[in-house]
């Protein structure tokens, strides 16, 4: 008999989830979910969230909207793992035993990190590591332990997540190296269609550089930020390339074969980027209402999605306890 193949994603709770969420994670993950042969890990990265955001009130909100959003989206408890970090210790546990095989070199390594030194040496700031705390420089340990903790196999992630699955591997490989074959060393999923998906300023679609499109916009302010994207200055009339629009790159995320060969039938023939934007905010308009209209449903009992989350956290546990217990073991960590 064939191994159940284990696919995990988690969504760090800083805001309020976007369309790069919904179509890089949320949806990939809960088509994975409906495979016979997979077991599904979906989680609320709530202490990733510490790196980016002080703001407790906000983290506490967020989780919540984040978990409503993976159960209006489709989710199904019954045939997933769905749960909080927080509410697994053993994964923090497992983060210390990896930062002690993870060499400094490779967390030099990390895009993050590199780009934090880049931006203070830009600013010809003495100190290259001003303002960088130990939790940005220790981020791929902790998502290295997220991952190996419940052996998966394969992460959906977007392009720029890559590098992070690659440290996972590495370090999952130096531990059975040293310890046995006890960790697995999983493989990215990227999608070529949503790897990466632009904010309206053209970067990528992240709370960060507060660019995103909720998912659970009102139509009106969904349509000011479909008319905020970003295009250059080709008139109309004039062929555009699909290769470079944020406007497309949107569009092609979330339609059809059909709908995006229309689209870029349009392109050729110099499509206004007025019309190519309400083209857009009808697509996007539709393809968001079922999931809208779930998610005002569920937001009035938080106790439904607090005990789903406790009913995951409990299935999640009963798995990674005898994983720490063979990590424990093999690291000579046990009883006389």
């Amino acid at each position: 008999m064939s191994k159940e193949h284990r696919v995990l994603t988690g969504i760090t709770t800083t805001g309020d989830p976007h369309l790069g969420n919904l179509v890089g994670a949320i949806l990939p993950a809960i088509k994975a979910s409906e495979k016979t042969d997979t077991m599904s890990f979906l989680f609320l990265a709530d202490y990733h969230s510490l790196i980016k955001n002080s703001d407790s009130q906000l983290r506490h909100q967020s989780s919540f909207d984040i978990a409503a959003c993976w159960l209006a989206c489709g989710l199904d408890p019954k045939k997933v793992i769905f749960y909080r970090q927080s509410d697994i210790p053993y994964i923090f546990e497992l983060a210390w035993i990896l930062s002690c095989l993870a060499s400094k070199g490779l967390l030099n390594r990390a895009h993050a990190y590199k780009a934090a030194v880049s931006d203070n040496q830009a600013k010809k700031i003495e100190d290259i590591d001003k303002g960088i705390n130990m939790g940005l420089f220790n981020y791929p340990i902790l998502m290295a332990a997220d991952i190996l903790m419940f052996k998966a196999d394969s992460v959906p992630v977007g392009q720029d997540q890559k590098q992070h699955i690659e440290m996972t591997r590495d370090i999952a490989l130096k531990f059975n190296h040293h310890y046995g074959e006890i960790l697995t060393a999983p493989e990215a999923i990227i999608d070529k269609n949503t790897g990466v998906l632009p904010g309206i300023d053209g970067r990528k679609m992240s709370k960060s550089y507060e660019n995103t499109i909720p998912i659970f916009s009102e139509e009106g302010a969904l349509r000011k930020l479909v008319m905020k994207i970003k295009t250059n200055s080709l008139e109309p009339g004039e062929p555009k390339e699909v290769s470079d629009s944020n406007i497309f790159d949107i569009y092609k995320a979330i339609s059809p074969k059909d709908k995006i060969d229309e689209m870029q039938k349009l392109y050729q023939e110099g499509i206004a980027w007025g019309e190519a934007k309400k083209v857009l905010f009808e697509e996007l308009s539709s393809f968001l209402k079922p999931f809208k209209n779930e998610y005002n449903k569920i937001i009035k009992d938080p106790s439904f999605v607090e005990k789903t989350l406790v009913d995951g956290s409990e299935k999640a546990l009963s798995i990674s306890e005898p994983i720490i217990k063979e990590v424990r073991q093999a690291l000579g960590i046990k009883g006389f």
